[in-house]
C-alpha cells in the first residue's frame, strides 16, 4: 500500500525616475542654484508665479517623497534579509531532522528453482520493498524506529539504512495492521538521536509542512518536499490484513511517493506531526497525501514498545456488510436492519457466543451508536470501549429485534 517543494528568493529592483525640466528661453540669467530650485518646484507641479513660501513647500514635499523612498528601500532590504534568514534557518532545521530519518528495507525469503530439475534447490533473502522510518528515541542501548506496518509486513529480515551510509539489521518490536504502525530497534551506538514529536492537534489547514523520506527507494533517500496541511480530521477507509479500518489522518499536498511510507511529516519547528502513510494515486489526481497524526501515533507506539502488540476488546465474530450479501438472505429482514452488518460466524467461547449472538444476526447498534459497516463496529469497540466493558448490542434476528448485553473480552 504505497498509498502516497525550495525557497525562491525574490529579486526587488528599485527604479528611480528623474524629472527633467525644460527651462524657458527667457530664464538664461539664473544661477546654477536657481536652476536646481526651479527643477524641484517644476517637479512639484506649478511653474507660474511661485513665491518663496511655495518653493519651500515644494522642497519639503520633495524631501518627504525622498524620505519615503529611503524607507521603502530599507523595508525591501529588511525583507530580503528576513527571507534569507528564514531560508537558512529552515535548511538547518531540515539538515538536523533528516539525520533521524532512515531507510527501511523489507527482505523476504525466495526459493530458487533448478531449471532442469523443476524444483526448489535453495532459498535466498532478497529485497521486496523499501520504505522510510523515523528514529523515535534511544533507551537502554537501543534506538527505537517508527515506520508503517505495511512497510515491514511479511519480512523475513528488516534492514535499516542510516544517514551516514551505515546499515544495521533491525528487530521488530511490534506491529499493528489496523493503525499501520510498527516499531523496530537497532543498536543505539549506530544511530543519531531521535527527533522530537509535536502536537498534531494544533495543526491548522494552511500551515506549512515538510515531508522527509525515501521516495522510490534509497537512491533518493531523505528527499524533502514542501506543502501545507490541506485538511485535518480526515478519515480514510483502508483494507488491512486485520480487516477494514477507518484510519484518522492529516491531509497534505506535500509530495508523497512510494517509499515515503513511514517517513516524517514535520512542522516549521522541525517536529514530527505525522507519519506519512498513504496517498490517492489515480490519473488526474495530485497532492492528496495522508499522514497518521502524531497524537495518534504516540499511544500506539508506546503500547507496542511496552507489550509488543496492541490489545483490544474482542467480540469474536466475522462480519459482512449488507450490500455484500445475496438477496435471499435479506428476504425476511426489516428495512430498518438493512444498514447494519451481518454476523457470518462466531468464535466458540468468545464474548459474542457467551452473550447470545447468533449466526445471521444483523448488528444495528452498539450502545446507541448505529453500525453501518464492519469498520464502524471496530472503531466503536477499539476506540470507545475497554476489555471488561458491558455493551448493549441491538440486533435483528430475522424480523425480530433484540437487545443483548455482551461483556467484551481480551483479543
Amino acid at each position: 500500500m504505497e498509498n502516497y517543494n525550495g525557497d525562491e528568493q525574490a529579486r526587488v529592483k528599485t527604479e528611480r525616475k528623474k524629472g527633467k525640466s525644460l527651462l524657458l528661453t527667457g530664464l538664461v540669467s539664473g544661477t546654477v542654484a536657481s536652476i536646481v530650485t526651479s527643477s524641484v518646484f517644476v517637479f512639484g507641479g506649478d511653474f507660474i508665479d511661485q513665491g518663496k513660501g511655495s518653493v519651500n513647500e515644494s522642497t519639503q514635499k520633495a524631501g518627504v517623497e525622498q524620505t519615503e523612498n529611503v524607507e521603502k528601500d530599507r523595508s525591501v532590504t529588511a525583507e530580503k534579509l528576513s527571507t534569507s534568514t528564514d531560508s537558512n534557518d529552515r535548511a538547518k532545521m531540515v539538515e538536523s531532522a533528516s539525520k533521524s530519518i532512515v531507510g527501511v528495507v523489507n527482505l523476504q525469503e525466495m526459493q530458487n528453482q533448478d531449471p532442469f530439475q523443476q524444483q526448489s534447490t535453495k532459498s535466498e533473502t532478497v529485497a521486496s520493498g523499501t520504505g522510510s522510518g523515523v528514529i523515535f528515541k534511544k533507551a537502554n542501548g537501543k534506538a527505537y524506529i517508527i515506520t508503517n506496518n505495511h512497510v515491514i509486513e511479511g519480512a523475513k529480515k528488516v534492514e535499516i539504512s542510516l544517514y551516514d551510509g551505515q546499515k544495521a539489521t533491525a528487530v521488530v518490536v511490534g506491529a499493528d495492521a489496523l493503525t499501520d504502525l510498527a516499531v523496530l530497534t537497532i543498536d543505539a551506538s549506530k544511530a543519531p538521536d531521535g527527533i522530537k514529536f509535536g502536537n498534531s492537534d494544533s495543526m491548522r489547514p494552511g500551515e506549512e509542512v515538510l515531508a522527509i523520506g525515501n521516495p522510490l527507494g534509497l537512491d533518493f533517500s531523505r528527499s524533502v518536499t514542501q506543502g501545507i496541511v490541506s485538511a485535518t480530521g480526515r478519515s480514510i477507509s483502508v483494507d488491512t490484513s486485520d480487516g477494514e479500518w477507518e484510519l484518522d489522518v492529516l491531509q497534505t499536498d506535500a509530495a508523497i511517493n512510494p517509499g515515503n511510507s513511514g517517513g516524517a511529516l514535520i512542522n516549521t519547528a522541525g517536529e514530527v506531526i505525522g507519519i506519512n502513510s498513504l496517498k490517492i494515486s489515480e490519473n488526474g489526481v495530485e497532492g492528496l497525501g495522508f499522514a497518521i497524526p502524531s497524537n495518534d501515533v504516540i499511544p500506539i507506539v508506546t503500547e507496542l514498545i511496552e507489550n509488543g502488540k496492541i490489545t483490544r476488546p474482542y467480540l469474536g465474530v466475522s462480519l459482512a456488510s449488507i450490500e455484500e450479501l445475496p438477496q435471499y438472505y435479506l428476504q425476511n429482514v426489516p428495512e430498518a436492519a438493512k444498514s447494519g452488518v451481518m454476523v457470518t460466524s462466531i468464535d466458540p467461547g468468545s464474548a459474542a457466543a457467551n452473550g447470545g449472538l447468533k449466526q445471521q444476526d444483523i448488528i444495528a447498534e452498539i450502545d446507541g451508536t448505529k453500525i453501518n459497516t464492519a469498520a464502524e463496529l471496530r472503531k466503536v469497540l477499539y476506540t470507545d470501549k475497554k476489555i471488561g466493558d458491558k455493551v448493549k448490542v441491538k440486533v435483528y434476528r430475522g424480523a425480530e429485534k433484540k437487545t443483548l448485553t455482551i461483556t467484551l473480552q481480551k483479543s
